[in-house]
C-alpha cells in the first residue's frame, strides 16, 4: 500500500510539472515579443507581427508597412508622413537591426523621438542614423555627413562599408547618456561615434541643419523611428538591449 501512495504521488508531481511546462511553452508562443532573452535582448520586430510598432502620431500601423517574409516592409503609395516609431520608449540602449533599400532607395532610424503634435514629423525631435543607396541616392553626393551610416548632417562615417542595394546590412546603434557616448556599427565596423548630449552635441547640432529646430535632439528618454521617406525599405531582426 505504501509502495503504491508513493507512485501515485510521484506521477501526480510529474503531470504538475508537465501541465507546468506545458503552460509556459503556450505563453511564450502567445507572446513571443514579451520574452527577454538571457543576454538582456528584447525583440521588437520577430518577422509575424507589428505588436511593438505604431504610426507617429497615429493610433494603428499605416497601411504602406506590411509583412514580407520574415521582414517588414515600407512601400510608398503617394502620401508622406508614414513614419512609425516604437510603443515603447528608450533612453539607454544598443539597438541591432538589419536593413536594405531598394535602388535610389533613403530612409533613417531615429531615436529619442517625443510623439507630440506640435511636432508633425518624427525627425523633427529624433536625431538619424541615414539609411541609402550611396551609390544612386544623391543625398550620398551631398556630403559624407548624408551618407549611409552616418548621423545624419552631423557626423559622416569613417569607412564606407555600405552594401549594395538589395543586400541586408547589420546595424548596431549605442546611445548611453550616463557615459555620453553613442556610435553606429555597420556590417561589424564602428564607422561613427559621438556624444550624446552636453555643449559638443549643442555644438554638432549648432552646425547642421537642425540648428533652429525647437525640439530636435532634446529628449533623452524617447521612441525608436523608422522613417517614410518615399521609398522602398526592408527591416528585420530588430532587437534592443536596455543599458
Amino acid at each position: 500500500m505504501k509502495k503504491l501512495t508513493i507512485t501515485i504521488v510521484a506521477a501526480l508531481i510529474a503531470l504538475a510539472c508537465n501541465t507546468s511546462e506545458e503552460k509556459s511553452k503556450t505563453i511564450a508562443m502567445a507572446h513571443p515579443q514579451e520574452q527577454n532573452s538571457n543576454d538582456g535582448w528584447i525583440t521588437l520586430f520577430n518577422g509575424t507581427d507589428f505588436n511593438h510598432w505604431k504610426g507617429y502620431l497615429k493610433d494603428g500601423m499605416p497601411e504602406t508597412w506590411s509583412i514580407d517574409g520574415d521582414a517588414m516592409k515600407f512601400t510608398p503609395n503617394g502620401s508622406r508622413g508614414n513614419n512609425i516609431i516604437t510603443k515603447e520608449k528608450y533612453t539607454n540602449f544598443m539597438l541591432s537591426l538589419e536593413w536594405k533599400v531598394s535602388e535610389g532607395g533613403n530612409s533613417g532610424i531615429f531615436w529619442g523621438v517625443f510623439e507630440d503634435e506640435k511636432f508633425p514629423e518624427a525627425y523633427q525631435t529624433g536625431p538619424e542614423i541615414q539609411v541609402l543607396d550611396n551609390d544612386r541616392h544623391p543625398d550620398a553626393k551631398a556630403g559624407t555627413t548624408h551618407q549611409a551610416g552616418a548621423l545624419y548632417d552631423m557626423i559622416a562615417p569613417n569607412a564606407n562599408v555600405c552594401k549594395p542595394a538589395g543586400e541586408w546590412n547589420t546595424c548596431i546603434l549605442t546611445v548611453n547618456h550616463e557615459t555620453n557616448e553613442g556610435s553606429v556599427m555597420l556590417n561589424g565596423t564602428e564607422i561613427v561615434k559621438f556624444p550624446v548630449h552636453g555643449p559638443e552635441w549643442d555644438a554638432m547640432v549648432a552646425n547642421s541643419k537642425f540648428k533652429t529646430w525647437e525640439g530636435f535632439g532634446k529628449y533623452h528618454t524617447g521612441h525608436i523611428g523608422l522613417q517614410d521617406h518615399g521609398d522602398v525599405v526592408w527591416y528585420r531582426n530588430i532587437k534592443i538591449k536596455p543599458l
